[in-house]
């Protein structure tokens, strides 16, 4: 099994989008311990209380508030930046919300990701040298369905809600972009080739996410305020897997498409293993169990919105060509959010338990 290799990210410039979310706050963590120099561009962090505020992320690294819709802000932070690899997870991530404002998620999911596409071209052309590019989209591209086996990377894209459907536009926009204008379009002879590839995770979960609409949040934070929970869809069957799990997968691609960028450029899949897609019902009991102090659960006597019932990832990809692996079941990834939430409810130093939870994720999880 392979990780991201420390030496090669020491001293790297990353640009990172999204930067102030719960994934994002991880990965700048991640990238921190790594040694690799960040430039992060998004909005304020989008809860209260949040992950970044609360470890101090903007101590870390070079942090601009931005809307990735503000094209020419976003093209003048990355050409300020002059990166070496970009990593682009900014976006509107929620289902739900979609619904609301579906206008806004293609704005930020699909027009954001052509922003920062052509922040990229404009970098290149004027000969900052940008060797890879990963844009993190989600396993709910696929069109659903509602199949007992794990989608792969060349089933077909598609998505019922505003959410979904988006995020599978943005792997057909990097697609285009990777074919028009990175592949033989561009001056070549100014700069080494680009690796883009798009990366497709499941649902993350982790310490630090208090985003609402989300389960474990919408658990933790009835557990916190001692009151039972409604469960949406009790017997939806998603890929649970935590937060490091799929950020270490990004960078090790993106360090792949640095080293090889005509071998890696194409979607990926980071799903957990088979045995970790469980039912929503399943991880509200089991986090509940390890919560203690008798916390329950209600089942939701209606559903607001459509949402899938069976959604599983087939990573052999990963597995098979970057010798990527999952390393922390759903049981362990559950311990470790018990043990952060702990933590935050003493007001310990939230960062050092996050450098800790990763510090143990690599020893655990090999080189």
């Amino acid at each position: 099994m392979m990780r991201p290799d420390a030496t090669f990210w020491q001293g790297k410039k990353v640009f990172l989008t999204g930067h102030t979310g719960f994934k994002g706050a991880w990965m700048c963590l991640l990238l921190h311990t790594l040694g690799a120099q960040v430039t992060g561009y998004a909005l304020p962090a989008p809860t209260k209380p949040s992950l970044y505020e609360l470890c101090r992320i903007d101590s870390l690294i070079h942090s601009v508030t931005g809307d990735i819709r503000e094209r020419k802000k976003l093209t003048d932070t990355l050409l300020s930046a002059r990166p070496d690899i970009v990593i682009h997870m900014a976006a509107q991530p929620l289902v739900g919300v979609s619904y609301v404002e579906p206008v806004a998620t293609y704005e930020t999911n699909v027009m954001g990701t052509v922003y920062l596409l052509e922040a990229v071209r404009a970098a290149r052309e004027t000969g900052i040298p940008i060797r890879a590019l990963v844009n993190v989209t989600t396993d709910k591209c696929y069109e659903n369905k509602e199949w007992t086996w794990g989608y792969r990377e060349v089933d077909t894209l598609g998505g019922h809600d505003p959410y979904s459907n988006s995020k599978a536009c943005a792997e057909l926009v990097t697609a285009c972009y990777r074919a028009s204008f990175f592949q033989g379009g561009e001056a070549q002879e100014k700069v080494p080739p680009i690796g883009i590839a798009t990366a497709r995770a499941g649902n993350v979960i982790g310490g630090g996410d208090f985003t609402p609409g989300r389960l474990v949040p919408d658990l933790l934070d009835s557990l916190l305020g001692g009151k039972p929970i409604q469960l949406r869809q009790p017997q939806a069957i998603r890929p649970w897997q935590h937060v490091l799990e799929s950020l270490h997968g990004y960078l090790l691609l993106a360090q792949k498409l640095y080293e090889d960028a005509p071998r890696y450029s194409s979607s990926w899949n980071f799903g957990p293993n088979a045995d970790d897609a469980k039912t929503v019902e399943w991880l509200a009991a089991r986090l509940c169990a390890k919560w203690g102090a008798q916390a329950t659960y209600h089942i939701a006597e209606r559903v607001a919105y459509h949402e899938a019932t069976f959604l599983k990832l087939d990573s052999t990809k990963a597995r098979e060509l970057l010798r990527w692996r999952p390393h922390w079941t759903v049981e362990q990834a559950l311990d470790r959010i018990v043990e952060w939430t702990r933590a935050y409810q003493r007001n310990e130093d939230t960062r050092q338990v996050c450098l800790a939870h990763i510090e143990q994720y690599r020893k655990e999880g090999g080189p």
